[in-house]
């Protein structure tokens, strides 16, 4: 039987993962439409079309930056999923390379992948390929004190708490304090 090579850069029992590119736009747009309750006040996702051509250029050129899409993977005949659906993203921003390796995460859940699991995994697969093929040493997440959903998934795929950044980031209108996650190649080892 004949080899067949898989999409997917990454696999597990129930998602793969796999670079963004522009023929996502309509799913991902949709998605998100779907899900703006679940991301307010935490996550700000491209809502447009423009805007996530522009969001999606971004990921795709920039060295600094590596955007993955978690997919449902078949679940077989009969299970009412959707082969291939995309079930939130990843991406790995603020790169470097030389003697630091490291980068930062961001991610969301869609709505009809909340609560099933399907994040843990992909940040999993994420978080292996990024000390795997991508050579990196070290990732940090930074997530908002009261945002327990991104907390708790950082801290089930195996990041420590490292520190608290007041005024870190630019979200909604102000400047939000962060909770400052991390997870090293030797922790995973």
């Amino acid at each position: 039987m004949p080899h067949i090579a898989s999409r997917y850069l990454a696999e597990g029992p129930r998602v793969g993962i796999r670079h963004f590119t522009h023929e996502d736009g309509a799913e991902f747009v949709a998605r998100v439409r779907e899900s703006k309750d679940l991301h307010r006040p935490w996550l700000f996702p491209p809502d447009t079309a423009s805007a996530y051509a522009a969001y999606a250029e971004r990921l795709i050129e920039d060295p600094t930056k590596a955007g993955f899409l978690v997919c449902e993977k078949d679940a077989g005949e009969g299970s009412g999923s959707t082969t291939g659906s995309i079930a939130g993203f990843v991406n790995i921003n603020n790169i470097v390379e030389g003697a630091f390796l490291s980068g930062a995460l961001g991610y969301g859940a869609f709505a009809h992948a909340a609560g099933r699991g399907l994040m843990r995994e992909g940040l999993d697969l994420v978080v292996g390929y990024a000390f795997g093929p991508m050579r990196l040493h070290r990732l940090e997440i930074n997530a908002q004190p009261g945002n327990a959903g991104s907390i708790a998934l950082a801290r089930s795929c195996g990041f420590r708490l490292e520190g608290y950044s007041p005024n870190m980031l630019w979200i909604d209108g102000a400047w939000r304090d962060h909770e400052r996650w991390a997870v090293t190649a030797e922790m995973r080892a």
